[in-house]
This record gives structure tokens, sequence and C-alpha cells, in this order.
């Protein structure tokens, strides 16, 4: 089997209600492709519900712990063949139409790290989220010297070669910053792409909390004073 052109990533914890549905939608996408499903020690029916689904180039790995997010993308970077990886939420909030604009962009060789950018075409989410993001994005561009819109989307999409260049290390949510801090530490070209976001609200199982915005900053402080 040739090697696929883009690598989807999948973490996944407790998304029984939608895990069966983003994968669709992947595997609907005509781009070569293959996916990796992640589940990180999910204690629904997450499980079961993978075990059920088959794609011929879909993989299912599982952690038999709840790790983290940058655990399972680490975990699934290790088994990733594609030319190209990108980072998908296990649930419904981005659509996956949107990789191949994102893959234009990097194709053309126009950056080295394409963003799925959420706020440039307005957003319709949670009050409270809009006003995290913006300000943890306004904290990392100010200790970075950088002008980025969304730092903390979930498209993030790079050659696969240059991920494992960046060493991440990272186990939980801070994933993000580290990929952001580390890309632009090596000079990096970041280009966003204005993507299709419909936020979840907490009763359909929003996980993103106030105790995760200032682990966020602690993040990033450690990324920026760190030698890497």
């Amino acid at each position: 089997m040739s090697t696929p052109l883009l690598s989807v990533i999948v973490p996944v914890y407790n998304e029984a209600q939608t895990i069966r549905l983003i994968l669709e939608k992947i595997e609907s996408i005509n781009i070569d492709k293959e996916i990796i499903a992640v589940d990180d020690g999910s204690t629904d029916q997450t499980a079961a519900i993978l075990r059920g689904i088959a794609y011929p180039r879909l993989k299912i790995i599982h952690h038999t712990s709840n790790r983290g997010k940058g655990a399972a993308f680490l975990t699934g970077l290790s088994h990733a063949t594609g030319e190209f990886v990108i980072i998908q939420d296990a649930d419904l909030e981005y659509d996956p139409a949107d990789y191949l604009k994102l893959l234009e962009v990097i194709r053309e060789k126009r950056a080295d790290l394409v963003l799925g950018a959420r706020f440039t075409k307005g957003y319709h989410g949670l009050f409270i989220h809009r006003l995290g993001n913006k300000f943890l994005t306004s904290v990392m561009n100010l200790f970075f010297a950088a002008k980025l819109n969304d730092c903390f989307t979930c498209y993030k999409l790079f050659r696969r070669d240059a991920a494992l260049l960046l060493s991440l290390k990272s186990q939980k949510f801070d994933l993000d910053t580290e990929i952001i801090a580390k890309a632009l530490h090596n000079k990096w070209r970041i280009e966003e792409v204005p993507v299709s976001y419909h936020p979840r609200t907490y009763s359909q199982g929003k996980k993103i909390r106030l105790r995760d915005g200032l682990k966020a900053v602690w993040a990033i402080l450690k990324c920026r004073f760190s030698t890497f």
C-alpha cells in the first residue's frame, strides 16, 4: 500500500455520541489519507464502538488508561505514515471538509505550519470560551512576539517529518502551546486559514474548563523560558 498524503490523528476520550459520525465525515473526504483513532482510556462505549468500525486505512489504538490529549496525539504520530499530519478532535466542532484548503497552503510551500483559525469569520460559541481563547492567544503573542489569531485551534497541519523534529513531549492539552512555541522558536512560517467551527455546550459534552485556561497560561510561561 502506498504512503498516504495525510495522516488524520484523532485523540478520543469518552466520545461515544460522536465518534462514529466524525470518522464517517473524515472517511468521506476525497483525500489520500489514513485515519488513526487513539482511544485514550475511555470509560463509556467509545472503545466498543471503535472496535465495530472498519475502513481500509483506519488504525485504532487503545490506551489502557486516560493519559491526556497530548499523549494520545503522540501515540498516533508514532503510528503515522503520511507525508502530512493533522489533529482532529473526536467531537463535531470542526469540519473535516476544511482539510482541502489547509492542505493547499502547505503543499504550495507557503507555510511550515497551517492553523485552522476559528475567529476570522465570527464566532458563535460560549462567550467565556471566546474570551478565554482571545486572552490566551494574546498572551502567546506577547511572549513570543507573534501575531496569531487562534493559537489554540484543534486544526494544526504540518509535515510528519517536521512534527517528529519538534520532539514534542506534552501529555495533556498543553500540546497546543508546545507546538506553537516550538514552531515560533524554530522560525517556522505559520499561516492561518479560516475554518468552520460549531462549538458544543457543556450539556453536549464540552470538556474545557477555567482550570484548563490557567494551565495554558502556565504552559506558555514554561515554554517561553525553556531552552528546548
